[in-house]
């Protein structure tokens, strides 16, 4: 019986360690009160007593007395790190440094507080907002073509190009007071959506101007007259802007490039000023032949101290008209499936005066900063934007193709192989609308959420990739034949596109997210870091001391919170809602738990060493993107009010992300650089084994038949993108022919169970003036039966195309 106590406290002192966030003094004297307890009750007695308080004093001792810790622990700890840790470069500290941090940081901690997320403002269009998306971008939409786009012009019609620019798309994110529409993220988001699901080329041209580009770096950084200036001609299109930045030299490494601006005297204006002679050759710019202003990056350096600081100023961004003596653009890349304006752009011996950098004197080797902060917030719009419409258009389409096409007298989204691609198309459409809008949300709320963006990006731009192969593969030949029908075949060549640009996927995966976001969601490890690279030595050794104390309670609590969490199956863990759903935040706060803990020990073990472990990095990068998209559709769910046609949804989502954490933590032991501690943590991070499991057929189905019919559910996940049922246009045949097809399948019901079978030689037209001869049907059932046949073969034909005209097409392609 005695034992059974004792047994009984340790399990609620374990409880209470993870129940709460107590630091490592408080843990310290509950342990100590427990032995205490022991031994004046005579559960501990003995050599047992002297053994276990021993240890219990010399560990604590170490660890609570600042002078004996700092000697035994942290001078040797701190003195490994400084001689392991790698070098800071300037550009590596400023893309750390940039941005801000929320409720990933929560993620990361181990612990998260819901109600920060819940509480959190839900984003919303103002009428304005509203007003435009329903007036110019959707009569915008009706006039795109993306065949002719892409195909027979290989460009923006320009009529086109003339109403983007009267109706102030190029200004979405200029303020009012400079001419431009002043627009929230959400609506910026939501523009691009409504776009990209009718022309790839259209939303890539509208995407750029107001992204990473001239406007934004001018808002933020430029002086007040270049602000004048030129906000007002970028937002109605006087000026079209490109920026320079990515060259044959410096892709991902930024910081390579070798495009150089000498500080020199110049003419300009007829006066002799101060500026660079400036060389750079660029690509990869979209927007770059047709541009007007350029913005440019480049290494600023002042070898004759004309400036009056060190030689090597650093990046530099500057505004140069395109018309400027040495500057060469016109010239284009051919992005696959798209057709929007990219080119290289290229300057030799170009005078660039100070007043043409972007804040004037005072940004001199200030861009890199600029681009980090712009990116940290931009990365997370565009891109999200364009893999959720990809989402949204392929639940649409798809969902309604397999209603509508049949094979063996049954509607192909009925056989469980093509339910299985459904419930993905849908699952994953809910995850990445769910993570852009949260991600939205915290835009508006003013925050710059940098390790955020970029796993919106790559979550959303990876989504779009698997979509868009969902709905090749449904609708198969249909699919893959080119022409003025065809609605998938340039997204899904495009796929790449979002893939690669503002920061490659792989690079993203493996580098930036959780190095990134252990540098700034991690609550001590910047500080070490920081105490690390301290020239002071006795500042250095008590901040770190205090960090590293501090990191070691973290540690200790996370450990056995995910011990416990993971023995009761997360009954324990609280959560900020009831009924079923609540299951899903407690699974996701264990997660958490076994995350932080896990990135703990590998972060103490590997030290700046995890810098160079890129596939370790990856699977941390997968876990929390993961536990961040559930996240985000546990928070649209309570946002949209609970509706119950969205379970399937939630259910598929929610199982998906904690299955993908799982495979993610479990990878990480399986290739751990010690294989012994590896298997040491296992139990910690898994006691009961790996317990989630990919989301079942019978969820999958439900999703499956929701895109299948007209539904508030349907409508909700394809929400905003450009819908039509007009019959005549690429897509609203196929909305037009779900609506007949629906419309006939009662009639078709009857005949089957009349027993009114069509023989296969038998031409159904005639079938049908058969029937109506005999009364089975009368002469408007047999016009619905028609129209719904009709409906389908044009849903169902592709394009062909007379040998001179296809020997053409695949001359224009190549």
């Amino acid at each position: 019986m005695t034992a059974f106590l004792w047994i009984a406290a340790l399990a609620l002192g374990l409880v209470a360690v993870a129940r709460l966030r107590g630091r490592f003094v408080v843990w310290t004297g509950a342990l100590g009160a427990l032995l205490v307890l022991a031994t004046l009750t005579g559960a501990l007695s003995g050599m047992a007593m002297y053994v276990v308080w021993s240890l219990f004093v010399a560990v604590a001792g170490v660890l609570n007395l600042a002078p004996l810790r700092r000697k035994l622990i942290s001078v040797p700890v701190l003195q490994r790190i400084k001689a392991v840790l790698p070098e800071m470069s300037e550009t590596e500290r400023v893309a750390i440094e940039a941005g801000t941090v929320g409720w990933e940081a929560e993620l990361f901690g181990g612990d998260p507080e819901w109600e920060q997320l819940l509480q959190m403002r839900a984003p919303r269009l103002t009428d304005e907002e509203r007003a435009f998306l329903d007036g110019p971008v959707e009569q915008l939409c009706a006039m795109l073509d993306d065949w002719q786009i892409t195909r027979e012009l290989v460009d923006l019609p320009e009529h086109v190009w003339a109403f983007l620019k009267q109706r102030g798309f190029f200004g979405m994110i200029i303020p009012k007071e400079y001419g431009g529409l002043g627009f929230s993220a959400l609506a910026h988001s939501s523009v691009i959506i409504k776009i990209a699901s009718r022309s790839g080329t259209a939303a890539c041209t509208v995407m750029v101007p107001n992204s990473l580009g001239p406007a934004e770096l001018l808002y933020h950084y430029g002086t007040d007259a270049q602000k004048d200036y030129y906000l007002p001609r970028l937002a109605n299109g006087e000026e079209i802007p490109c920026f320079g930045l990515t060259g044959p030299w410096s892709g991902s490494d930024a910081g390579a490039m070798p495009d150089q601006g000498i500080v020199c005297k110049g003419l300009h204006n007829g006066e002799e000023v101060l500026g660079f002679r400036t060389s750079w050759e660029k690509r990869y710019i979209t927007l770059a032949p047709v541009a007007t202003l350029l913005g440019l990056a480049f290494k600023a350096r002042d070898p004759d101290g004309l400036l009056g600081g060190g030689e090597d100023l650093g990046i530099t961004c500057a505004l140069v008209p395109t018309g400027t003596e040495g500057v060469s653009i016109g010239n284009r890349h051919q992005p696959t499936g798209f057709t929007f304006q990219n080119g290289p752009t290229q300057g030799r011996d170009v005078f660039i005066p100070l007043e043409w950098v972007i804040g004037g004197p005072d940004g001199v080797g200030k861009g890199w900063r600029m681009l980090m902060e712009s990116l940290s917030a931009g990365r997370g719009i565009s891109l999200p934007a364009m893999g959720t419409a990809c989402g949204k258009f392929a639940a649409r389409v798809t969902g309604a193709y397999a209603r509508v096409r049949k094979q063996f007298n049954l509607p192909i989204g009925r056989f469980e192989g093509i339910e299985e691609p459904l419930a993905r198309i849908g699952g994953l459409t809910y995850m990445m609308d769910s993570a852009r809008l949260l991600t939205a949300g915290m835009l508006d709320a003013g925050e710059k959420p940098s390790v955020v963006s970029a796993i919106v990006k790559y979550h959303n731009t990876e989504g779009m990739r698997q979509v868009m192969n969902d709905a090749m593969d449904v609708h198969g030949g249909r699919g893959i034949c080119q022409g003025p029908s065809n609605y998938l075949a340039n997204a899904y060549q495009a796929l790449p596109i979002g893939i690669t640009v503002e920061g490659a996927n792989i690079l993203t995966r493996s580098m930036i997210i959780f190095g990134q976001g252990a540098m700034r969601c991690h609550p001590y490890l910047l500080r070490e870091i920081q105490a690390a690279y301290d020239a002071d030595p006795d500042k250095a050794l008590v901040e770190f001391d205090k960090a590293l104390f501090e990191h070691l309670g973290f540690t200790f609590t996370n450990a056995v919170r995910s011990l416990v969490y993971g023995i009761t199956r997360s009954r324990l863990v609280p959560a900020p809602v009831s009924g079923i759903v609540s299951k899903y935040y407690r699974r996701l706060a264990r997660m958490s738990a076994a995350y932080a803990f896990l990135a703990d020990l590998t972060l103490l073990f590997l030290g700046g060493e995890l810098k160079r472990r890129e596939k370790l990095s990856g699977r941390f990068a997968d876990a929390l993107i993961y536990m961040f998209v559930c996240s985000a559709v546990l928070k649209r769910f309570e946002d949209t009010g609970r509706p119950q046609e969205d379970m399937p949804l939630l259910d598929w989502s929610a199982r998906f992300c904690l299955f993908q954490v799982q495979g993610a933590l479990d990878e990480i032991m399986r290739n751990f650089p010690s294989v012994v501690l590896g298997q040491i943590l296992r139990p910690i991070v898994f006691p009961l084994g790996r317990r989630f499991r990919y989301p079942n057929d019978r969820i999958g189905r439900r999703i499956a038949r929701l895109l299948l019919s007209p539904s508030e559910a349907r409508d909700r996940i394809t929400d905003g993108i450009y819908v039509t049922a007009d019959p005549e246009d690429i897509t609203g045949r196929v909305e037009f022919a779900l609506q007949e097809v629906l419309a006939a399948e009662p009639i078709e019901a009857r005949l089957r169970e009349a027993g009114e079978r069509r023989s296969d030689i038998t031409p159904y037209d005639e079938w049908l003036q058969d029937l109506l001869q005999r009364g089975v049907i009368d002469a408007a059932e047999q016009a619905r039966l028609l129209s719904a046949r009709d409906a389908t073969r044009r849903v169902i034909d592709v394009d062909d195309f007379a040998a001179v005209a296809s020997s053409a097409i695949t001359e224009r392609a190549a």
